[in-house]
């Protein structure tokens, strides 16, 4: 009685054992596809391609706009609980110099990510009354698809995304990246305007 008690423990002991290094192992193949996953897009790398949804309804394809010409990508912060001040700074400095952008061919694209169904609407409380020209879009990353696929997802509290901005070729070639870690650190719509003019010599 005692043997069948020890056998059938020693049996118990090797299925947990089974189970956790199963288990250990999984997390760990878990953990380095993500690792993989982390890093955004290198520079001289090309952009991944991705289809969002703009705040009113209409669908936007990162390669069809390209195929028109140069596009520069912005990642905001989006609504990480609040409208983020600085995201307007940027996004005003931006619309500035919309006649800049326009005459280098430029199209702009700004994504708004955020959480849950409601960030439509958030990212129109945004946008607010500005003008949008028709060579900038808005769009919205709800549940952060774009922003873990470009390996910006800033995962803390009243966190969204990193702030990044991409300048990226007729081919989706990256010929400009910056990632802030953290809120400020931002480009300037000057600094892009000058990379668009090298571009072009």
């Amino acid at each position: 009685m005692m043997r069948r008690s020890g056998i059938h423990s020693i049996g118990k002991w090797a299925g947990w054992r089974s189970a956790v290094s199963g288990g250990v192992i999984a997390a760990l193949l878990v953990a380095m596809f993500v690792a993989a996953q982390a890093a955004p897009p290198p520079l001289g790398g090309v952009a991944p391609d991705f289809e969002l949804a703009d705040v009113d309804g209409g669908t936007t394809k990162l390669s069809s706009v390209t195929e028109m010409g140069p596009t520069v990508l912005v990642v905001l912060r989006g609504f990480p609980g609040y409208q983020c001040p600085l995201c307007s700074v940027q996004v005003n400095d931006f619309l500035k110099s919309a006649d800049a952008f326009k005459k280098a061919g430029a199209r702009v694209i700004f994504v708004y990510p955020g959480a849950g169904n409601k960030l439509a609407a958030q990212a129109k409380e945004f946008r607010g009354k500005r003008e949008i020209p028709d060579h900038f879009t808005l769009l919205i990353d709800p549940d952060y698809k774009f922003t873990n696929q470009y390996g910006l997802r800033w995962n803390a509290p009243n966190e969204t995304a990193y702030p990044a901005t991409f300048v990226l070729d007729g081919d989706r070639k990256i010929v400009f990246s910056k990632v802030s870690d953290g809120h400020g650190g931002r480009t300037t719509a000057k600094s892009i305007v000058e990379q668009l003019s090298k571009m072009a010599k």
